[in-house]
């Protein structure tokens, strides 16, 4: 795709969220299938069920996706999608890009072992890998860009307030 193929496709997008900004608040929703005999989440995705268990430094025996892995996947899955779309709106010729997101988590918080050890991710950091013949300055600006609009990145940068709440959502 070229930038102005894309600038034309989110045009009318871009145009409309300008005019209403409330349709620019998209909905989210996530289904998950508790399965108690093996300790497993059985999660719809729009391609497939993927099973997630537990990591087999939590007791499982590494069949079933990791959570802290499917963060990760998330997040590369997003950065590689922005990635390209920023690189396409900013015209930089790329032979090759890969994304490896790398991050640490300790066991004994979400074993329970020490109360003191934090459960979920310590730190993440994504590699960038270009082949690309810009120079630096403007790759050094497409992954700050990249970084900018890739909506996992921001909301782990960013939080948001995540309840639990007993019930049956909304429809």
């Amino acid at each position: 795709m070229e930038a102005h193929d894309l600038r034309e496709l989110q045009r009318p997008l871009k145009d409309g969220y300008r005019d209403d900004p409330e349709s620019a608040v998209i909905p989210a929703r996530a289904v998950g299938r508790v399965h108690l005999a093996d300790l497993t989440c059985h999660v719809d995705t729009k391609h497939a069920q993927l099973v997630a268990g537990l990591h087999p430094a939590a007791g499982g025996d590494g069949d079933d996706a990791c959570s802290a892995d499917l963060l990760l996947e998330a997040l590369v899955a997003c950065a590689g999608v922005t990635l390209a779309a920023v690189a396409t709106a900013m015209s930089i010729p790329i032979r090759s890009a890969e994304i490896v997101a790398t991050g640490h988590w300790d066991a004994r918080g979400t074993l329970g072992v020490d109360r003191e050890a934090p459960v979920g991710m310590t730190d993440i950091t994504l590699h960038v890998d270009l082949d690309s013949d810009a120079d630096d300055a403007t790759l050094d600006r497409l992954v700050a860009l990249t970084e900018r609009y890739c909506v996992i990145a921001q909301t782990l940068a960013d939080p948001p307030d995540i309840g639990f709440v007993r019930g049956p959502a909304a429809a």
